[in-house]
C-alpha cells in the first residue's frame, strides 16, 4: 500500500480561519486574512473545532494518490460520497497478470494461502483465455465490416476487456486518486480509523491522517476515530472494546508527526 498527498489547498489553516473570521466580523474579503498570525490561527482553529463549526473546513481540500490496495478496499472508499474519485479502469486497462492483495490472515495461514494463490493463478489464466477468445471473435466481426486488421484488433481488445473483467476478484490491485474537503475527512477518519473498520481501509485512513497532520496539524490534531474525537464509542453493543488502545494509537501517531 502506498498513500501520497498529491496536493492541498495552500495555507489550509489560514483559509479555514479566514472563512470563520468573515462569519464573525465585519472584515472585507481583501483584509480578512490580516492579523491572522500563526498563534491566532491556531486559537481560531481550536475554537472552531471545540464548537463544531465545521462548515468553514469545507473550503480546504486534500488530494491523495493511493495504490497497492484491493478493489474490496476501493469499494469501501467510494461509499464516502462527498469526495471526488478517479480510479484505474478495468474496462480500458488490460489486466493480464494482474497484481492482487493477499489479506494478512490468509498470508500467515499456510493452507489458506496455498488455496488463495491457486485461485488467483486460475483466475489469471481464465481472464487471459476469455479475453483472447472475445478479442478474436470481435476482430473477425470488425474485419468483415471492412475495418483494417490493426484497428480491428485494438477495438476488439477493448471490448474483450470490458467483459473479461467480470471474472476478476475483489483482491485485484487498483489505483485511485481521491479529493476530499476537511469536513469530509473528519467524517472519514471517524469511521475508518475505528478498530471495527476493515483492516485495509483502516491502514489507508491512518496513513491519510498522518499526512494531514503533517500538513495542517492544528486542524487535524483532534481528528481520528469517533472514540478518540468524542471520548465515547457510538457502536453500542458492537463496540470493539478497545477504546483506550485506539486513543493510544492516535496519540502516538500525533506524537510522531507534531
Amino acid at each position: 500500500m502506498n498513500v501520497i498527498l498529491l496536493a492541498h489547498t495552500p495555507e489550509p489553516e489560514k483559509i479555514a480561519a479566514s472563512a470563520a473570521k468573515l462569519c464573525y466580523s465585519s472584515s472585507d474579503i481583501l483584509s480578512v486574512k490580516d492579523g491572522l498570525t500563526d498563534e491566532k490561527t491556531e486559537s481560531f482553529i481550536d475554537m472552531l473545532v471545540s464548537v463544531g463549526h465545521e462548515s468553514v473546513m469545507e473550503h480546504v481540500s486534500f488530494t491523495f494518490g493511493i495504490e497497492g490496495i484491493s478493489r474490496a478496499c476501493s469499494h469501501q472508499l467510494v461509499r464516502h460520497r462527498i469526495a471526488s474519485y478517479s480510479q484505474k479502469s478495468q474496462r480500458y486497462v488490460n489486466e493480464n497478470e494482474f497484481d492482487y492483495i493477499t489479506p494478512p490472515e490468509i498470508e500467515k495461514n499456510y493452507e489458506a494461502n496455498v488455496e488463495f494463490e491457486r485461485m488467483m493463478n486460475e483466475i489469471t489464466e481464465s481472464y487471459a483465455k476469455i479475453a483472447d477468445i472475445l478479442t478474436e471473435s470481435h476482430k473477425e466481426k470488425f474485419m468483415a465490416e471492412g475495418m483494417d486488421e490493426k484497428s480491428a484488433v485494438s477495438k476488439a481488445r477493448k471490448l474483450a476487456n470490458e467483459d473479461a473483467r467480470f471474472i476478476l476478484p475483489n483482491a485485484c490491485e487498483t489505483k485511485i486518486i481521491i479529493t476530499m474537503n476537511v469536513r469530509s475527512l473528519f467524517n472519514f477518519f471517524r469511521h475508518r480509523c475505528c478498530n471495527r473498520a476493515q483492516w485495509e481501509i483502516r491502514a489507508v485512513a491512518n496513513e491519510m491522517l498522518r499526512l494531514c497532520l503533517e500538513t495542517a496539524p492544528n486542524i487535524f490534531k483532534y481528528a481520528g476515530a469517533s472514540c478518540v474525537v468524542s471520548g465515547k464509542c457510538p457502536e453500542g453493543k458492537m463496540t470493539c472494546g478497545k477504546m483506550q488502545e485506539g486513543r493510544e494509537f492516535t496519540e502516538n501517531l500525533r506524537k510522531q508527526v507534531l
